[in-house]
């Protein structure tokens, strides 16, 4: 809360109600006990990671023969946003978007990463999860619904979401794909030299100035023609890691049973970049192109 008084004395039930109804309008199926296994195993590893951490330090810490001195073993404290996280989804009845086994794809690699640049398109019940799992690192969200912003954010205020406004159409995405084969699309360059349509050049700045480490593609919404689909997002997502100065970039794309995802990732990250595929999660590593100016946008078909 910002500190300023609410003259309504039911504000805050009011609030809940509201919240409670938008969530129902995400999910309106209960938490899955796999799922809820999954966070705890994650925060537990991190607490007995802290607590082996301190244990050594205080059992190599140097003793000295004066009598009136005692060593203290100090523990750290879990961080707040760790707390908040753990509260959250032991308490939720809210189902995230996305399964245990789909889940512990990314968290793997999470885990070899963070703290890292962690971009995520879409912002949803498991949008915590991710930021904490990325504990120190920077996780950003990008949304399409700003309604639905402003709510999560009443919540998580410490969660970094912008707004994004999309002018494609799932219904358009047969020519935006013809539009994606030609030449223009397949030169590497940043967003404001792009001249291929498929690229996202309305997004916050910010987007733009980091290196992201991985990138997760869990919207804009995708399932009926009228949306805006995710046909930009994915080609952006893809020209974001070509465009990196070096290394690597982790690409996740949700829901591929659907014909957008599964055609536009194997297609724009390509199908020699996937890594493995788990469910409904495709997880692609896509290397720096300006590291390697010669490289393919594609590599070989393995």
């Amino acid at each position: 809360m910002d500190g300023t008084s609410n003259p309504n004395p039911n504000w805050k039930i009011s609030l809940g109600n509201q919240f409670k109804q938008f969530a129902k309008m995400r999910s309106a199926t209960q938490l899955p006990i796999q799922v809820k296994f999954l966070i705890f195993g994650f925060f537990l590893a991190f607490l007995l990671l802290m607590f082996r951490a301190s244990f050594l330090s205080f059992q190599n810490y140097p003793s000295y023969p004066i009598a009136e001195t005692k060593s203290v073993a100090t523990f750290d404290k879990i961080p707040s946003p760790l707390i908040q996280a753990l509260i959250h989804y032991s308490t939720s009845n809210v189902t995230p978007q996305q399964t245990f086994k789909e889940i512990s794809v990314s968290a793997r690699i999470l885990d070899q990463k963070s703290p890292c640049n962690f971009l995520v398109f879409g912002l949803g019940h498991d949008s915590l999860l991710w930021s904490s799992l990325n504990y120190g690192g920077r996780t950003v969200f990008l949304d399409e619904d700003e309604s639905w912003i402003k709510l999560i954010k009443q919540k998580f205020p410490n969660l970094e979401a912008y707004h994004v406004v999309y002018d494609t159409k799932v219904r358009d995405s047969e020519n935006l794909f013809k539009i994606g084969k030609e030449k223009e699309c397949t030169v590497v360059t940043d967003a404001e030299n792009s001249k291929c349509q498929l690229m996202l050049k309305a997004l916050p700045q910010e987007v733009y100035e980091v290196e992201w480490d991985v990138i997760m593609v869990d919207a804009p919404t995708g399932y009926r023609d009228d949306a805006p689909g995710r046909m930009g997002a994915i080609y952006t997502a893809g020209m974001l890691a070509r465009n990196r100065k070096e290394g690597e970039t982790d690409v996740f794309v949700h829901d591929v049973n659907r014909e957008v995802e599964d055609k536009f990732s194997m297609t724009f990250l390509c199908k020699g970049y996937m890594k493995e595929q788990e469910g409904l999660i495709r997880h692609f590593t896509i290397p720096s192109h300006i590291a390697s100016p010669g490289r393919p946008f594609c590599p070989s078909s393995i």
